[in-house]
């Protein structure tokens, strides 16, 4: 450019004589309609993602995340449940092929696969087209990560026990057990009631709260006996008077009776 061509002088700075519209060259290539990237496009998009996360922010204190009992490290009964985004790979590791000996595969090596094909699609197809007709590589992985995605989620959510997690999560009022008492020592002798009641009669997810019902000592008795729902009888192992003696300290909160 010589000197001063194009140019107007304003005092001692130099402008452009005409504004050159601000459309990046190799777009403008392309018959379609064009629009720069910086900040036409970029604005747009910052516009409608603060329109959702004003949204959401919204949704989280008109319905906040419900509260459950206090985690418990011991409890190995418990359902564990991930985040609705994290669903398809939950239900990943529970198939054989994925889980136990091949947890690696499942955890790392089969997602790694997938996300990266996804990464790889600009460069596998490269195409000029922008129909998804005419991007067969692109499109079909994007189809069938999204259908894995649904599916897996779908199935993760239909396998859950629901009514279970409920239990579990559900926040109930301490009992003080006597741990001195005879009643104590008795349930503690127990494995099969320990394992599906915990050590402090708290429940887990294979068994309720044994403090929560207020039965009478008979009708535990009976229950622990002849069992009741998913639970089994005849798992009781000593005598019918110590049998006795722990539906009375069941029936009286953790307590031996006076």
């Amino acid at each position: 450019m010589h000197r001063g061509k194009g140019m107007k002088f304003v005092g001692d700075s130099r402008v452009p004589a005409t504004r050159m519209p601000n459309i990046p060259k190799d777009y403008s290539e392309y018959p379609h309609k064009t629009e720069a990237f910086w900040p036409n496009f970029l604005l747009r998009e910052w516009m409608v993602g603060a329109v959702f996360l004003i949204g959401y922010l919204c949704l989280t204190i008109a319905h906040p995340s419900p509260l459950e009992r206090v985690a418990d490290p011991n409890d190995s009964g418990y359902i564990p449940l991930p985040d609705w985004y994290f669903l398809f790979l939950y239900q990943l590791l529970k198939y054989e092929f994925a889980a136990g000996a091949y947890t690696v595969i499942g955890a790392v090596v089969m997602p790694g696969i997938a996300f990266g094909a996804l990464l790889l699609a600009p460069w596998l197809d490269n195409g000029v087209e922008r129909r998804p007709i005419r991007r067969p590589i692109a499109s079909g992985l994007m189809m069938l990560g999204i259908i894995s995605i649904i599916f897996l989620t779908w199935e993760s959510v239909d396998q859950h026990d629901w009514e279970a997690a409920a239990r579990q999560g559900a926040i109930v009022e301490d009992v003080e057990i006597d741990e001195s008492s005879e009643g104590y020592e008795i349930y503690m002798s127990q494995q099969a009631c320990i394992g599906c009641h915990g050590d402090q009669g708290e429940g887990g997810a294979a068994g309720p709260n044994i403090f929560e019902n207020d039965y009478e000592a008979e009708d535990y008795a009976e229950i622990i006996r002849n069992g009741q729902g998913e639970m089994p009888g005849d798992q009781f192992e000593g005598s019918d008077e110590e049998l006795e003696i722990l539906a009375e300290w069941i029936a009286n909160d953790g307590q031996d009776p006076e």
